[in-house]
């Protein structure tokens, strides 16, 4: 369910995993396999991987069913 999450939500947005690659810096198969189950992501990927969907870390953990992201601090 968690990684099915990762999927809708990217093909939602109408992004591939190549450009997921780009915007995250995680390499396409790596992406592939996390969206698959057959590889868990770091929190910094999960981090990087929020922040290109435009949600939050707990939405892609499943502790939350609300796909907003939560305000950011300005940087």
């Amino acid at each position: 369910m968690i990684m099915s999450r990762l999927k809708d939500l990217r093909k939602e947005k109408g992004l591939t995993q190549i450009q997921m690659q780009m915007l995250t810096g995680i390499d396409q198969s790596d992406y592939s396999k996390i969206e698959n189950g057959r590889r868990y992501y770091t929190f910094e990927q999960c981090k990087r991987i929020a922040v290109a969907l435009g949600t939050s870390m707990d939405y892609l953990a499943g502790l939350t069913d609300c796909k907003e992201a939560y305000q950011r601090k300005k940087q």
